[in-house]
């Protein structure tokens, strides 16, 4: 569907070029939009295999099992079925942890490692209601430090990349707060129509 969408952009700003007389302009954009990708992806990535290994790191020593007990309390209220079980417990934690340090790349192999797991116990054609919160998680998640936005910022030339920090904390809060209620209520209601 993305290429569909992408394929017909494109198409459409090649008519629009022709009829307007600005093939030149598309063509240069196009190279130099090329060019500044790779740039970005470059600065990206660096960050991406510094926090992925910073993750790995915790996770070996052992400390996303301790931040999982710190964690545990309000954890155990958003995925009750995991935290009581203890399947794919230290996964979520990894998941959450990833994301409140702004870095949803590597939040996404605990993320997936947690519903093979999630998945196991179930073996249902119907996501559980800790596997749909943890993707709503996933898409709305408290960021700390927002890591990617800074280095997004940095990359773009921003005097002062971090500036952004306050409005991240206040507007990470209030969406995931918004969504674990969502979820919660939604879940409330699906149980008690079964």
């Amino acid at each position: 569907m993305l290429g569909k969408c992408f394929s017909v952009l494109t198409l459409v700003s090649f008519v629009f070029a022709i009829f307007l007389g600005n093939t030149e302009a598309v063509a240069v954009g196009a190279i130099d939009g090329a060019a500044a990708a790779i740039k970005t992806v470059i600065s990206l990535s660096g960050m991406m295999c510094l926090w992925c290994g910073i993750m790995n790191v915790f996770r070996k020593a052992g400390l996303v099992e301790k931040l999982s007990k710190l964690l545990s309390p309000v954890l155990s209220l958003i995925f009750p079925t995991a935290f009581k079980t203890g399947n794919a417990k230290e996964e979520i934690t990894g998941a959450v942890s990833a994301n409140l340090l702004g870095i949803g790349n590597a939040a996404t192999p605990f993320a997936l490692s947690a519903m093979k797991k999630m998945d196991e116990n179930h073996k249902k054609t119907v996501a559980t209601d800790d596997m749909i919160m943890l993707t709503v998680l996933a898409a709305s998640p408290v960021t700390l430090l927002p890591t990617t936005l800074i280095t997004l910022r940095r990359a773009a030339g921003s005097l002062y990349p971090y500036k952004i920090i306050i409005p991240v904390w206040i507007g990470s809060l209030v969406t995931c707060l918004f969504a674990v209620i969502l979820c919660k209520l939604c879940a409330a209601v699906r149980n008690r129509k079964l």
